[in-house]
């Protein structure tokens, strides 16, 4: 009997898991407020917008579940379902903002199913990158929030912070749980045929400091309207090709992201260095689908070798002599698809991790918006890590560049 009921179990995790696994992305980055006039949610409406990115996903990650106390009808939400969410701790120049989401934070970790529901508590994003914190303090912060949640018998979420890559360094990394980098090649100006080369260059460079600690993918994504970043070209096309590319080599990897982002969002800036802050969707400002359905296929799919670097995927086949893998002899250079000419219909996509601002926090989150908007834009360079001197100074550059909206 116990080996039958271990057989069942089993049998239906796998199922749980292959259920998951055929959902397009691992999680989206998402706002809850209203996507049009930037209203704070409602149970009601959290709910219709999970309805829509059911077929996507089922995990978004939020950026502060104090800024229009949008963390509340989001658990309320999620209540009796399968959602997870990352649940973020927005962190400014000094510490009011965090401790009144690590307070908010704690009262509803009284009202809800923390274990079931949350999969991650997120401490500040990209707060070393905007030089409001350093390292230390961001880690001091992590380890603050560990402990208190520690003390409410969850203790087996995990803790970490969300940062541009030149922001990681050691320090960050001993704190967290995990790490969680931010990176997006339209914001170093990259053709996108370099694009798929120049992300997974900056992963493998993250996991060279990370040890034995898993690297996730904060946020990337591609938006598919605007102005161009030097030889970023933002085009419902170039998102699709970006799309397909990373996200396949992404499950060859193994490596967890988040889409940046579920929706269109109008209510967000648009004085940035380049005006793309309200399409980076993957559905539009009707919450329709952007990309033609499907909206990538990952069959037959070969990564690109990276220079300097070989794919871990390519390393582990040459490390246990598969050298009779079939995906390396097949050619998918045409990785932008024949059906491009049909991506201006509508698709279906999600995750949106942009700008969390409100108008209702305090001047310390303040810059919620801007942040969030420029999550995706350009990283500055944060001293105490130990990346490329090239990689650094073009990040530097781009910093300038976009240093309007930050």
């Amino acid at each position: 009997m116990k080996f039958t009921l271990t057989l069942a179990a089993m049998a239906a995790a796998s199922a749980t898991a292959m259920a998951a696994d055929s959902l397009p992305f691992h999680a989206l980055s998402y706002n809850a407020k209203q996507i049009k006039t930037g209203d704070c949610p409602t149970v009601d409406s959290v709910r219709d917008d999970l309805k829509v990115l059911e077929d996507f996903t089922k995990e978004v990650r939020i950026y502060s579940v104090n800024d229009c106390k949008q963390g509340e009808p989001i658990l309320r939400a999620m209540e009796n379902t399968d959602w997870k969410v990352q649940l973020g701790l927005w962190v400014g120049k000094d510490d009011s903002s965090y401790e009144a989401d690590k307070k908010e934070l704690l009262r509803l970790a009284g009202l809800f199913d923390f274990k079931k529901q949350v999969s991650a508590v997120i401490v500040g994003n990209e707060a070393v990158y905007r030089e409001e914190q350093t390292q230390a303090q961001i880690a001091a912060k992590v380890k603050d929030t560990k402990s208190a949640l520690t003390k409410l018998g969850l203790g087996s979420i995990p803790v970490t912070t969300s940062e541009t890559w030149p922001s990681i360094d050691k320090t960050i990394v001993d704190a967290v749980d995990y790490v969680n980098m931010h990176a997006f090649p339209f914001w170093e100006g990259v053709p996108i045929e370099g694009a798929q080369d120049k992300m997974f260059q900056h992963i493998y460079d993250i996991k060279k400091i990370a040890g034995t600690k898993e690297v996730v993918v904060g946020e990337t994504g591609w938006p598919s309207d605007g102005g161009n970043y030097g030889d970023s070209a933002p085009t419902l096309q170039n998102e699709k090709q970006y799309m397909k590319e990373f996200i396949c080599r992404a499950n060859l990897e193994n490596i967890r992201y988040v889409w940046f982002s579920a929706f269109d969002e109008a209510w967000k800036p648009t004085t940035n260095a380049s005006d793309v802050e309200t399409h980076w969707g993957i559905l539009d400002g009707d919450k329709k689908p952007k990309i033609t359905l499907p909206m990538y296929n990952c069959k037959g799919f070969v990564p690109n070798g990276t220079p300097g670097e070989e794919s871990q995927s390519e390393s582990e086949s040459q490390s246990n002599d598969e050298g009779d893998d079939s995906a390396n002899d097949s050619s998918d250079a045409d990785e932008s698809d024949a059906d491009g000419k049909n991506d201006d219909d509508a698709s279906d996509g999600l995750l949106d991790l942009e700008s969390e601002s409100s108008d209702d926090q305090s001047d310390d989150t303040s810059g919620l918006e801007s942040e969030e908007t420029e999550t995706s834009g350009a990283m500055s360079v944060t001293g105490g890590n130990v990346l490329s001197t090239a990689a650094a100074i073009a990040f530097s550059a781009a910093a300038l560049a976009a240093s309007s909206f930050v």
